[in-house]
């Protein structure tokens, strides 16, 4: 099976004190990976280099069926969640419209993506709340759905369950797990240890810039 996202020999340099150095990570397609390790390990950035959003020093990023294409179109494959997502201003809808306009989809198509994501997402019918007026975990949601409704083959979340509180975490991981099967590759980062093993995730753990061995579903 062709590895959804393909790394061999990177390095990136952060100024003098951090650097990033994986010798092979590949990522099959419709799994979950949890990305681990303690704060300033690298797994913001190992994440913005897989949305291709940072050029390494050394090494390649493979998207699968991206050979030869821009590296717009390569971006296009895949989507990065940002920890804290800053929503527009409007309402849900203008957020999930903005990228879509950008694709040139409009009209009625834009309209079906946006209903049917807000469905996957459980805010079927939220297309008019303001954003301003979206608890924590809505907003949550709704940056997800601004990522999914561009349709990626790689969904990429950087904590994306540090905002939301013990009463919405559950069935944001419900949905989480369910993504794989709408044919989305998920990689999304953590502190929370025991979180890959309520997820159906393989453990990704990087220390000081260094990818530790990885751990199989828990």
């Amino acid at each position: 099976m062709e590895p959804a996202i393909s790394i061999k020999d990177l390095l990136v340099n952060q100024g003098g004190n951090f650097s990033l150095s994986i010798d092979r990570l590949d990522l099959l397609p419709h799994h979950i990976y949890a990305l681990t390790g303690p704060n300033g390990a690298g797994k913001t950035t190992l994440l913005r280099i897989m949305a291709l959003l940072i050029t390494p020093q050394r090494g390649s990023i493979r998207i699968a069926g991206a050979d030869g294409t821009s590296l717009t179109r390569q971006r296009r494959k895949v989507t990065l969640v940002e920890q804290s997502p800053y929503l527009l201003a409007g309402n849900v809808s203008d957020n999930l419209s903005f990228g879509l306009r950008l694709r040139g989809i409009r009209g009625k198509e834009q309209v079906e993506r946006i209903d049917a994501t807000l469905e996957l997402v459980g805010l079927a019918g939220f297309a008019e709340r303001k954003a301003d007026k979206l608890s924590a975990g809505e907003v949550q949601r709704v940056a997800l759905a601004r990522g999914l409704v561009l349709q990626p083959e790689v969904l990429l979340l950087d904590e994306p369950t540090s905002n939301i509180d013990s009463k919405s975490l559950q069935s944001f991981e419900t949905l989480l797990n369910s993504l794989p099967g709408y044919g989305v590759t998920v990689v999304f980062s953590t502190h929370d240890l025991a979180q890959p093993g309520r997820l159906d995730s393989e453990m990704l753990r990087i220390e000081h810039g260094r990818l530790l061995d990885r751990c199989q579903k828990l």
